[in-house]
């Protein structure tokens, strides 16, 4: 193996041993110690990737967003009805992470990379900035409202809903 491929396996590791360790317990209980030795990685390959452990978990949001955009934008006409539904999918496919997030008061992470990723950017004019803001906000409340009440409606009723609401 590769450097470049032995910090990614350590990645892969430490996450996936920190989200076990999230499932039992609360963020503030859970030590680096603890999760590199879940991991079994040094405590160096932990700080080598990561400054604390919210970073584990905003990069792990990131990755799973980029990806579902990334994989939506290769399959679909751009509509933004069939972007929320695939949007909702994701969410649903992903049921038990973003669970875990709202369940241990977490989820103003997936707040914070949703907005990085689509709110306002500094290029943006003013009225585009305000827009843009609007919608990330206005889409992270329905997702945070959605998770909060277990996810109880399917992606498609969500999407139907966010459309008769003017989010076509």
């Amino acid at each position: 193996m590769n450097n470049e491929e032995k910090n990614t396996f350590a990645k892969q590791q430490i996450t996936e041993a920190f989200l076990r360790l999230l499932n039992d317990r609360d963020l503030s209980q859970i030590t680096i110690v603890q999760i590199t030795t879940e991991a079994k990685v040094s405590r160096n390959s932990f700080y080598r990737n990561y400054q604390d452990k919210d970073e584990i978990l905003l990069k792990h949001i990131k990755h799973l967003i980029t990806r579902w955009n990334a994989e939506y934008d290769l399959n679909n006409n751009q509509s933004e009805k069939e972007m929320f539904g695939s949007l909702f999918h994701h969410l649903k496919e992903k049921k038990a992470f973003y669970l875990l997030l709202k369940k241990r008061n977490l989820f103003h992470l997936f707040l914070n990379v949703f907005v990085e990723i689509y709110g306002a950017k500094r290029e943006y004019d003013n009225m585009g900035a305000y827009a843009a803001s609007f919608i990330a906000y206005g889409v992270y409340g329905w997702i945070e409202e959605w998770i909060g009440r277990g996810m109880q409606e399917s992606a498609e009723t969500m999407s139907a809903l966010l459309a008769t609401s003017g989010m076509k």
